[in-house]
């Protein structure tokens, strides 16, 4: 299973459209040292893979927790935050929510 675009999009859209811009930069900043993380894991040999694993479930839980504070901060200032329940609570897919948030962020910023 893996997290459609256009919900990606959507959840993305309403992230920019945050007054929260301090725990948004957080969240950004989170999604793209977990999605390098996961790009390079491409080219590593499985000793490497082993030796890094530590660090990648480190930056993905980190993720998830900028996810969960944007997500809260949102509700406490009755900004619409369905974006979290639309991403799901699955890691897998949650992680595919920082690689999207990475491109979404460096076109935006071409």
């Amino acid at each position: 299973m893996t997290l459609d675009y256009n919900i990606a999009y959507r959840s993305f859209l309403s992230i920019q459209s945050s007054r929260l811009g301090e725990v948004r930069n957080s969240l950004y900043k989170s999604a793209v040292r977990y999605a390098a993380i996961r790009g390079e894991w491409h080219f590593l040999t499985q000793d490497e893979r082993a030796e890094s694993d530590t660090e990648r479930t480190a930056a993905h839980n980190h993720f998830i927790d900028r996810c969960n504070i944007l997500s809260r901060q949102q509700a406490l200032q009755n900004e619409d935050n369905t974006w979290r329940t639309d991403i799901t609570a699955e890691r897998k897919i949650i992680g595919d929510f920082a690689c999207y948030l990475c491109c979404f962020i460096g076109i935006q910023n071409r």
